[in-house]
């Protein structure tokens, strides 16, 4: 029983955080920074 409510709540909480980078994305904000040299080469510009 145990195992499936930190299961639950780690669903929980990797849903917060894709929902917060989703609305970040949306907004325009990412954590990028706009500096394509320190993107790592994920730079979408």
């Amino acid at each position: 029983m145990g195992t499936v409510v930190v299961a639950a709540v780690l669903v929980c909480v990797v849903g917060l955080i894709l929902k917060g980078m989703h609305k970040d994305k949306k907004n325009g904000r990412s954590s990028c920074g706009g500096d394509c040299s320190s993107c790592g080469g994920r730079c979408h510009r």
